[in-house]
C-alpha cells in the first residue's frame, strides 16, 4: 500500500509471509511493546536477512499507517533487491573493466538518490553501496527519479561503510572522496585504476571517520557565492570525469 510515495504492508501475517517469500523489504517498525510468536519470528528472520527492524511508539505507527490496521507492525517495501559486493566485482570482471564503484555516503533526499542512481547507471558505474543507517530508502520516489536506472544497477547496503571501504582497498581499489577543503582538484587525479568514488550527506558531506579511510580527498573548484554543489551534481561532474578519462 502506498503512503506518501513509500510502499508499505502492514499486519504480522502478511510481513511473516513476505520475509518468508524474501520480498524485498527496507525496514520493519514494530510498536513498543508488541510481542508474539510471530513478532519473534519476525525478529529472528530480519536479523538473518540483515534488515533494519526499529520499535517505535504507537503514536507514530499511526502516522505511518494513516489510520489502517497495523497489529502493531509495519513494513518499507523496497523497490530493489540488494546484492552482495562480491556480486558487483564480478560484474567489472565479467565485462574485463575495472572496478567502478560508487560509495554514498548517507544521502537523505529521495530524489537526490534517484538522480545519481541514473547519473550512475548512465556512466558505467559496476554497483552503488548505500549505508543501511541515515540514508534514503529504495522507495518508489527513488525508482522513478532514477527513470527506470534503478532496474540496471546493483546496489550494495552495508552497516558499516567504514569496513565496505577496508574490504575495497583488500581488492586494490583506490577509495577516492569528495571534500571541499582538498588539496587538489578533480581533473588532477588519474582514474585508470580500480576505483570507488565516495559521495557524502547533502548538508554535512563525508562523516570524518570515512573521511579518514579515503586514499585521496579531491574537490570541484567552486568561483561563485555558494559555496557547495548539490549532492547530485557533484556526483555527475565526478563520475563523467572517470568516463572522460577511461574513453581516452
Amino acid at each position: 500500500m502506498s503512503m506518501n510515495n513509500k510502499e508499505y504492508i502492514f499486519g504480522r501475517n502478511p510481513i511473516l509471509e513476505a520475509l518468508r517469500a524474501k520480498r524485498p523489504i527496507e525496514k520493519i517498525f514494530i510498536q513498543h511493546g508488541a510481542h508474539g510468536n510471530n513478532i519473534d519470528q519476525i525478529k529472528f528472520l530480519t536479523k538473518q536477512n540483515g534488515i533494519v527492524c526499529s520499535e517505535i511508539t504507537l503514536q507514530r505507527l499511526k502516522e505511518i499507517s494513516e489510520g489502517i490496521e497495523t497489529q502493531g507492525i509495519a513494513a518499507l517495501l523496497s523497490a530493489k533487491s540488494y546484492v552482495e559486493l562480491e556480486d558487483v566485482l564480478e560484474i567489472a570482471k565479467q565485462k574485463g573493466e575495472k572496478p567502478f564503484i560508487l560509495i554514498l555516503d548517507e544521502i537523505e533526499d529521495p530524489q537526490n538518490l534517484g538522480a545519481i542512481i541514473r547519473t550512475a547507471e548512465c556512466s558505467g558505474v559496476h554497483g552503488i553501496i548505500l549505508p543501511k543507517h541515515n540514508s534514503a530508502s529504495l522507495t518508489s520516489t527513488v525508482a522513478k527519479t532514477s527513470a527506470g536506472a534503478i532496474e540496471h544497477i546493483s546496489i550494495v547496503k552495508v552497516t558499516n561503510v567504514v569496513s565496505i571501504i577496508e574490504e575495497l582497498k583488500k581488492e586494490d581499489l583506490w577509495i577516492v572522496g569528495t571534500s571541499d577543503d582538498a588539496s587538489a582538484n578533480y581533473t588532477e587525479y588519474d582514474f585508470n585504476s580500480p576505483t570507488a568514488v565516495i559521495i557524502g550527506n547533502e548538508g554535512k558531506g563525508i562523516r570524518k571517520l570515512v573521511k579518514k579511510h579515503c586514499d585521496v580527498l579531491l574537490k570541484i573548484p567552486i568561483k561563485g557565492k555558494i559555496t557547495s554543489l548539490n549532492a547530485s551534481v557533484s556526483a555527475g561532474i565526478i563520475l563523467y570525469e572517470v568516463v572522460r578519462q577511461r574513453i581516452v
